[in-house]
């Protein structure tokens, strides 16, 4: 019997995954407090959309179940370079953007088939030797608006598009 699987399960990983839907125009900065002094750490703010086959939905909860998803496909990684900036080492201040339009294809008005999820990854590395590397990863579910083409991201006529085939 079929339950309900979190997309922490589902793509694997600690609780540093964070899921949302977004529209594709949305953009937010989040400010990461690690309060302690991080002078000299790097970090790096990348991005890569996958697209899923299928995708419910907890009727209780609104939150999206991915027990019967596959991973069908994928755009380019993109590094997303100037989105994370130190506001302040001293104090351990970083502000991380995600800017607007990381997704930019089609999507099917009230998808649950062939969904684009955009995944950005914040990593950053000390300067303990050796070097602690650390990574949190959101999954932004695109929902279509308005200014966004109807339409299935797998028939994309950009040669960008990538199939998986199993």
């Amino acid at each position: 019997m079929a339950g309900i699987l979190s997309f922490n399960q589902y793509l694997g990983g600690p609780d540093q995954i964070q899921i949302e839907q977004v529209f594709p125009k949305n953009q937010k900065t989040l400010i990461y407090n690690f309060n302690q002094n991080i002078t000299g750490w790097t970090f790096e703010l990348d991005q890569q959309t996958l697209v899923v086959d299928t995708m419910t939905f907890n009727r209780n909860t609104g939150q999206p179940n991915f027990s019967t998803s596959s991973v069908i496909g994928f755009f380019p990684k993109a590094e997303l370079t100037g989105s994370a900036v130190v506001t302040n080492a001293a104090l351990g201040l970083v502000n991380v953007t995600f800017p607007q339009n990381m997704y930019t294809g089609p999507i099917i008005p009230d998808a649950r088939l062939n969904v684009p999820i955009t995944i950005v990854a914040l990593t950053w590395t000390d300067t303990q030797t050796p070097a602690q590397i650390n990574t949190h990863r959101w999954a932004l579910v695109q929902c279509w608006e308005p200014d966004v083409v109807p339409g299935d991201p797998t028939a994309s006529v950009s040669p960008l598009y990538t199939a998986i085939g199993v």
